[in-house]
């Protein structure tokens, strides 16, 4: 005796994803060109820029290696001119600047002689967990200081919004000279010089994060006060739910995305703000190369962090866009039309 298995719903659900899959493809791709023409265009922007510092690069090149200012003969510029592609038309030193992005090459340093992107991926790391972890950090607190004070009563919620507003006000160098005069110089628990290690990352990543906190909270706050006002809200209590949960259930997820936009915008700008927190605490990262490739005018160095900075904001708006579609899948459904 035979049994007939019927596939047909596997094969209407596997139809279903197939279809879904190319619906999104063209709406996927054009996001990845949209990434891709960005990093052209700062690719472009630094390129340029350095036509347009004054001197000879060839000149700045060999004061730089000689440690002297003068006036090279053209016999003594023209090996560095034919080693650096300087002695190219502009249009030819373009293309082969923005046809090596594609091969991971970002040129060569000036002052160190070495690629660009071996300059830059030594201390690429340290960098990265700092923003990284001031920007966990600033989460935690915005959500933290927002579940326990909106709505709360009017003195409890206006120490919240007062807290979010003055933080959110304060510029990072500042947040970071206090805490390191408070908490390594006044009362030594946090070394004064921060290394790489948990216990010297807590100030660089508080002085990050204090002020974006700040921002997070205010954006967040505001909606969660609108959602606590909704009417699902209300029947979500006359069932029994309790406060906290209503508020880690319901309101939480929906006054969270207009946070998790500008947190698309914050980690670009934490890779930016690194170069202040690395410099007040002598940390190790990009920021000190930054420092000083711009006092050696080490111009390839320099424009290679550009455009790491941008690659990172691109990189975060498509997170951003991906994070959306996880904590809202309506959002996916609105974009994409009908499922």
């Amino acid at each position: 005796m035979s049994i007939a298995l019927d596939t047909r719903p596997s094969v209407r659900s596997g139809a279903r994803a197939a279809q879904e899959a190319a619906r999104k493809a063209p709406a996927l791709l054009g996001k990845v060109l949209s990434a891709v023409l960005v990093l052209i265009a700062a690719a472009s922007v630094t390129f340029f820029a350095q036509l347009l510092i004054p001197g000879d690069r060839a000149t700045t090149i060999l004061n730089l290696q000689t440690g002297r200012s003068q006036k090279w003969s053209a016999a003594e510029l023209a090996p560095v001119n034919e080693k650096f592609g300087f002695d190219h038309p502009v249009l030819v030193q373009w293309l082969h600047y923005v046809g090596g992005l594609f091969q991971g090459d970002l040129g060569t340093s000036f002052t160190q002689y070495r690629p660009v992107t071996q300059v830059i991926g030594d201390q690429l790391l340290p960098s990265l967990v700092l923003t990284l972890s001031a920007l966990v950090v600033a989460w935690l607190l915005a959500l933290t200081i927002t579940l326990l004070t909106v709505k709360r009563g009017r003195f409890v919620s206006g120490l919240g919004s007062s807290w979010e507003a003055v933080t959110a006000s304060l510029p990072p160098y500042w947040v970071g000279v206090v805490l390191l005069v408070l908490f390594a110089v006044k009362w030594p628990i946090f070394p004064v010089i921060g290394g790489t290690d948990l216990w010297g990352t807590v100030l660089p990543v508080l002085t990050l994060a204090i002020p974006l906190a700040g921002f997070l909270g205010q954006v967040t706050r505001d909606e969660f006060e609108k959602v606590l006002d909704q009417p699902f809200v209300t029947t979500a209590r006359t069932r029994g739910m309790s406060d906290t949960g209503v508020r880690l259930r319901h309101a939480l997820r929906h006054s969270v995305l207009p946070a998790i936009t500008l947190s698309g915008w914050a980690l670009g700008a934490l890779i930016s703000g690194a170069v202040i927190a690395e410099n007040i605490y002598g940390r190790p990262g990009i920021g000190q190369v930054l420092v000083t490739a711009v006092n050696t005018r080490d111009v390839p160095t320099v424009s290679g962090i550009v455009l790491v900075v941008a690659a990172v904001y691109v990189v975060a708006n498509l997170l951003v866009d991906l994070a959306f579609r996880l904590v809202d899948p309506r959002l996916a459904v609105s974009k994409g039309g009908q499922r």
